[in-house]
Formats: C-alpha cells, sequence, structure tokens
C-alpha cells in the first residue's frame, strides 16, 4: 500500500497524443498501481495542452494546487496537519532507453511547473525488458517461447536486430538488454538506430554475413516515442519481419513503479535487478 501522503507517479508520455497513446498510458499506470494500491498515478503529455491530453507541466501544478488544498481544508475543519514537505510528484519518462532530446523536454517541462518535482531515469537497461522483448517476438512467431520446449518455429529468426531512437546512448543501452536477450533465444543480437540513415540496413548485412538467415526487427521502445512508419520503412530496409513494441507490457508498469519507489525508498517485491 502506498504510504498517505505519498507523491504523486506522474507518467511523462513522449509522442503525438491520441487514442492510442492514452490507452497505452493509462494500462501502464494501471498496472503500477495493481503492484502498489493507493497510488496516484497521473499522466502528462509532452506533446499535450488540453483537457483531453494535459501536458506534463500542467499536471504537475494541478498535482501542487490538490496537495496545498487539502492541507488548507484539514486546517480550516480544525484537523491538525503538518505543512506538506518533500515533493509533488515523482515524474517517470516513459522511454525504454535515453533519448536526449526527449529527456531535455521532460527536464524543461517540469523546471516549468511550480511543484517540487523529482525526475527518475529511463526504464531500462533491466531484465524484464529483454523479456518483454522476448514475448513480442514470440507472439509475432519469430521465436520460440521457451527455449526449453522440444519444437521448432518455421518463421524463427536467427538474428535479432534490436532498435531504438536516441543516438548513440541509446543503441548501447540496448546493446545491454540484447546481451540478455541473446542469452534467452540463443541466437545473435545487434542494436541499431532507427533514426540514423542506413543503420539498421547495415546491422542486417552485418548479420547476415556472420551467417544468421533470417533475421527480425525487434523495438527497443515503449511505442510513443517513434512514429510506426519509421518501423515499418526500417524492416523494409533489412528485407525482415518485426515485432510489436513493448507498449503497455506488464514489465513496463512495473519497471515505471520501480523507478518511483526508488526514488522514494519504498521497498516493492523483488522484481530482478536492474542492469547498469
Amino acid at each position: 500500500m502506498a504510504p498517505d501522503g505519498s507523491p504523486a507517479l506522474v507518467l511523462a508520455v513522449p509522442g503525438t497524443p491520441g487514442a492510442d497513446v492514452r490507452s497505452l498510458a493509462e494500462e501502464i499506470v494501471s498496472i503500477a498501481r495493481s503492484e502498489l494500491p493507493g497510488l496516484d498515478g497521473r499522466i502528462g503529455y509532452l506533446d499535450g495542452d488540453d483537457d483531453e491530453f494535459p501536458g506534463l507541466t500542467t499536471v504537475l501544478n494541478q498535482a501542487l494546487e490538490q496537495r496545498t488544498a487539502r492541507y488548507e481544508q484539514a486546517k480550516a475543519a480544525g484537523v491538525e496537519v503538518a505543512e506538506p514537505e518533500g515533493p509533488v510528484a515523482v515524474v517517470v519518462p516513459l522511454l525504454a532507453g535515453p533519448h536526449p532530446t526527449l529527456l531535455e523536454r521532460i527536464r524543461e517541462a517540469v523546471a516549468a511547473s511550480e511543484a517540487q518535482v523529482e525526475l527518475t531515469d529511463v526504464l531500462g537497461p533491466h531484465p524484464l525488458l529483454a523479456e518483454a522483448l522476448h514475448v513480442r517476438l514470440s507472439e509475432a512467431g519469430l521465436s520460440r517461447a521457451d527455449r526449453a520446449r522440444l519444437f521448432t518455429v518455421a518463421t524463427a529468426a536467427d538474428g535479432i536486430i534490436l532498435t531504438s531512437v536516441g543516438g548513440a546512448d541509446a543503441v548501447q543501452a540496448a546493446g545491454i538488454t540484447g546481451m540478455l536477450l541473446a542469452a534467452r533465444l540463443a541466437v545473435p543480437v545487434m542494436a541499431a538506430a532507427l533514426d540514423q540513415e542506413g543503420a539498421v540496413a547495415a546491422t542486417a548485412d552485418e548479420l547476415r554475413a556472420a551467417g544468421s538467415a533470417q533475421l527480425a526487427l525487434a523495438p527497443y521502445l515503449v511505442g510513443p516515442e517513434v512514429d510506426r512508419a519509421l518501423l515499418e520503412s526500417a524492416a523494409k530496409d533489412a528485407g525482415c519481419a518485426a515485432a510489436e513494441p513493448l507498449g503497455a507490457y506488464p514489465a513496463i508498469g512495473k519497471l515505471a513503479l520501480s523507478q518511483y519507489a526508488s526514488v522514494l525508498g519504498i521497498k516493492l517485491p523483488q522484481q530482478g535487478a536492474p542492469v547498469r
């Protein structure tokens, strides 16, 4: 149970707001709430600024106003309460890996608010993300669901291209999770930047030169931070099928909550050690 008076967990959601993005973000917050009942979970959009898709700065200011109002109401009712202290919210970027441009925009939105806020790191690298990638590949028929099962999948890939956006740091972070994925699948995994022209195709050539005949593209992305057309174009350039982005896989909600809890010193059930 979330301690009384705990700050809100505010999910900072990149990308163009829309019904699909909102549904995904709401599901991730719902997963976090199921892990920590009583959690005040909220959603702030980097590119939102209205009642339907409130911007991150707006959401943080609302959290501050509501906390102040509760305090004033308690005082007016004669209830002896301590003046609120500490952060109003903990902002968790909805990003699997580092993305300097988006992270700078999140920092600017936080700085523009009137609230005292803590900002966490991105969600990965982490073993749970390797699990999520494995599941997405399996759902697309591109890998076995379980290495221990004694059957083969006709379309199973023997080489994986792990795609990310955000530059060299993002590729490096994806590569760390890629090593964990390679251990799960027992096939080579290489990371490539979606936002670097020709990088995915070059990685596909490298994997084929090393002996991989059937490739698959695995997005190291939650989803909203990238244009789907970019993923489709990259898969076409590499000449291979692609799995879906990570989306609202349960690990995403658990990792968002883990980042929140780590900032506040709240102990959660063990979910696997992060990789740094």
